[in-house]
């Protein structure tokens, strides 16, 4: 479970930094992760973290993710990880990446 949280905090790490004009490998992780696809794939690797996730459409203005920490009841104060974006996969990268680095911090 380690070795693939490391993973998945080195994606979402990679996938948050500036599009180079000539960076291919950072082009193919972002063609892999911006997609609904994408989407489902961070979700999953989320959820085997211990993570539960919302993504709400708010008309052609953007798009909220929220991860919570697994369990039956979910407030906007248990939130762990929020993101606010333009694109669904976008909002769900940094909500992910936001409740990793809290529970990195808390961890030690």
């Amino acid at each position: 479970m380690k070795q693939r949280r490391r993973l998945l905090v080195a994606t979402l790490g990679f996938a948050g930094l500036p599009r180079p004009s000539d960076g291919r490998a950072l082009h193919a992780l972002r063609a892999w992760l911006d997609s609904w696809a994408g989407v489902g794939r961070v979700a999953v690797g989320m959820a085997r973290q211990g993570y539960d996730f919302q993504l709400t459409r708010y008309d052609e203005r953007g798009w909220r993710a929220t991860f919570y920490t697994s369990g039956i009841e979910h407030s906007p104060t248990s939130a762990t990880g929020t993101a606010w974006e333009r694109t669904p996969w976008r909002a769900t990268q940094r909500a992910a990446w936001v409740a990793l680095m809290k529970s990195e911090g808390s961890t030690g």
